[in-house]
């Protein structure tokens, strides 16, 4: 399973959620690998490096300006993916989250990839940024969470200094628009299906089952016999 995804869409966080519902109900969850993929839902994002001073009408004043709507309609927008989340189990503070450009964090995810933490770590930065209010586009925050989740804190902040995934990041980006995403969250298994959006937990747990019934060879039942026939003619 290949998931591309931002760590700051919510609608990304909520997806994660459905997806670990799913894999919990499926039963050869064990033999599921899951590679977190990169996506930036804006590049061109200025990082606010600093966390906010308390809750503020900023969030909903930058999506309005964004997206040509009123501050109001914003802010239904923003209680319904809140109240979304709250059904799923988690809770969303987003009146106190600061804008990011999410470049420096994907290269952290492709470490924690290599290191075998990239579940946990994916997971402290959607919690840092949606629940806390965490600057995610400064260096030292990063470090610090990513620390929390199992990486070494000083190669965390050597891959920052040499921008040393920065070409991995643009492959995913790239690759993600090879593959028809539009948007994240947006799911690949086995290079077969494509499940775009944060999709229903029964809605995957129908791939995963379908995915693995194709992946796997018949097994026979009972006993061979000779009541067959074959290149060499039927058994009489």
């Amino acid at each position: 399973m290949e998931i591309w995804s931002d760590v700051v869409c919510p609608w990304c966080y909520i997806g994660k959620r459905r997806f670990e519902s799913a894999l919990r109900e499926f039963e050869h969850a064990d033999d599921v690998e899951v590679e977190w993929k990169s996506f930036q839902l804006d590049p061109t994002t200025v990082s606010v490096t600093q966390r906010a001073a308390g809750p503020s009408d900023a969030h909903a004043r930058a999506l309005a300006a964004k997206f040509g709507r009123s501050v109001e309609e914003v802010r239904q927008m923003i209680a319904h993916v809140d109240e979304t989340a709250a059904a799923e189990g988690l809770e969303f503070h987003q009146d106190v989250s600061v804008p990011a450009n999410t470049v420096k964090a994907h290269q952290l995810l492709h470490l924690a990839g290599e290191r075998g933490v990239q579940d946990a770590v994916k997971e402290r930065l959607l919690r840092a940024h949606f629940t806390e209010g965490e600057p995610l586009g400064d260096d030292e925050t990063l470090v610090r969470l990513v620390a929390e989740a199992g990486l070494d804190a000083e190669e965390a902040r050597a891959v920052l200094a040499e921008d040393r995934y920065l070409a991995q990041v643009r492959a995913d980006v790239a690759e993600a628009a090879a593959l028809g995403a539009r948007g994240v969250p947006f799911f690949v298994v086995d290079r077969r299906y494509g499940i775009s959006g944060a999709q229903p937990a029964e809605q995957f747990l129908q791939v995963l089952q379908r995915a693995w019934t194709e992946s796997r060879p018949l097994t026979l039942v009972g006993q061979a016999t000779d009541d067959a026939c074959g290149p060499d003619g039927c058994a009489i």
